[in-house]
C-alpha cells in the first residue's frame, strides 16, 4: 500500500549505501568512511565517524557541499567549510553567492574522484551488509589510488 500523494519523498531509501570520502586538493582519494544505510544523511554519518574531531586532531580542513552546514560548531576555528543556504524569506546576498561560488569551483576537482569511484559498476547494485561494503569500498580505494606500470 502507498502513502498518500505527497507523504513521502517517493525515493527508496532502505537500498544502497551512503559514505564519505576526503581527497585532497588535486582530486586524489585519501579516506572512505566506514558504509552506512542509504537512509542516512551526510551530517549523521560524518558525526558517527567523528570525522571533525578527527580532522582537528590531524590539523587538517575540509570543504564540504551544504548537506554539512552544521556540522561544525566551532565559529572561530572552523575544521569543515560549507557555503551559505538561503532561507526561504531571505535571498542570499551578492557576497554570499560569490563565496557560494568559489566553495563550488575548489569543490569541482574533488568531485571527479567520486565520479572515478562511481565507474565502479559493482557499486550501483550493491546490496550488501554495510560491514562487507565498508571492506569492498576500502578495497577500491586502493585499486583507484594505484598506479599500474605499463
Amino acid at each position: 500500500m502507498q502513502a498518500p500523494h505527497g507523504a513521502h519523498s517517493g525515493k527508496h531509501k532502505c537500498h544502497g549505501m551512503l559514505f564519505l570520502a576526503l581527497t585532497d586538493d588535486r582530486g586524489r582519494l585519501l579516506w572512505i568512511s566506514a558504509a552506512r544505510p542509504g537512509r542516512s544523511s551526510e551530517i549523521t554519518t560524518a558525526r558517527y565517524n567523528k570525522l571533525v574531531e578527527r580532522l582537528r586532531a590531524h590539523e587538517l580542513g575540509a570543504i564540504g557541499d551544504l548537506g554539512f552546514t552544521g556540522l561544525d560548531d566551532d565559529v572561530d576555528n572552523p575544521v569543515v567549510i560549507t557555503g551559505y543556504k538561503a532561507a526561504r524569506t531571505k535571498p542570499l546576498t551578492s557576497a554570499k553567492k560569490q563565496v557560494n561560488k568559489l566553495i563550488a569551483s575548489v569543490r569541482a576537482v574533488c568531485e571527479h574522484a567520486f565520479a572515478h569511484l562511481k565507474n565502479w559498476r559493482i557499486l550501483a547494485k550493491l546490496r550488501l551488509s554495510p560491514r562487507y561494503a565498508t571492506t569492498l569500498l576500502r578495497a577500491l580505494l586502493v585499486l583507484t589510488n594505484t598506479k599500474v606500470a605499463p
